[in-house]
């Protein structure tokens, strides 16, 4: 583990129309624990400062609102940056795109869910990468990264600072992981435990990619 005064304090959420529940606030509960213990901050970062909500049109017949902290223009240096997935992603602004191809490479450490890493790949931050998706939607998402290596059979995957994990749920377990990594297991299993979530601690444990008959797409050269 990493001397205390070089373990990540900034750390941040995008947030876009449509994105999911779970994949935002699964992980924010992992950061809200954490945060008990370790000196950080939390930014919520959108296109503006209007609340945005989790709903669809066409999709949710409901849906939560959060009022981001900050903007594109004015987001904070980040040592951690959460995308979580949603219907939303699936339409990404080029305004969200930008704003992560100037950012995510001076962030140290990327995390997405579900078809979060969707969004990712779209402005190119996967390209030659190993990467894991939703698997309900594992089509549709990795045709948005030709130059990235899909990995199907994953709860989650790590190459380098960037994790990418399957859908919805499984990013609470890419979360405790990542934690596990940087805070130590102690921390992570503590986390857990406070949060009473049975853990998935093997990244290749995923019955859904074979449910939902996933194979493995190479990145294209």
């Amino acid at each position: 583990m990493a001397p205390n005064s070089d373990l990540p304090k900034s750390f941040g959420l995008l947030v876009y129309p449509g994105f999911e529940a779970l994949d935002a606030f699964g992980p924010m509960e992992v950061v809200n624990t954490l945060s008990c213990t370790h000196d950080m901050t939390l930014a919520v970062i959108a296109a503006t400062r209007d609340p945005v909500s989790t709903q669809s049109k066409g999709v949710h017949a409901v849906g939560q609102s959060v009022v981001p902290t900050h903007t594109f223009a004015d987001a904070p240096p980040l040592d951690v940056l959460f995308i979580p997935g949603g219907w939303g992603g699936f339409n990404t602004g080029p305004e969200t795109l930008e704003f992560l191809r100037r950012v995510v490479p001076k962030t140290g450490h990327l995390i997405t869910v579900c078809n979060g890493s969707a969004v990712a790949a779209q402005a190119g931050l996967l390209d030659g990468k190993r990467a894991t998706t939703n698997k309900a939607f594992w089509k549709d998402c990795v045709a948005y990264g030709p130059k990235t290596e899909w990995v199907a059979q994953a709860r989650w995957v790590q190459d380098g600072n960037i994790w990418t994990s399957s859908g919805v749920s499984a990013g609470i377990d890419a979360a405790l992981a990542w934690v596990g990594s940087i805070f130590g297991e102690e921390k992570a299993t503590d986390i857990a435990n406070n949060m009473e979530f049975v853990r998935t601690t093997s990244s290749t444990s995923d019955p859904f990619s074979s449910m939902f008959k996933c194979e493995d797409v190479p990145r294209q050269s």
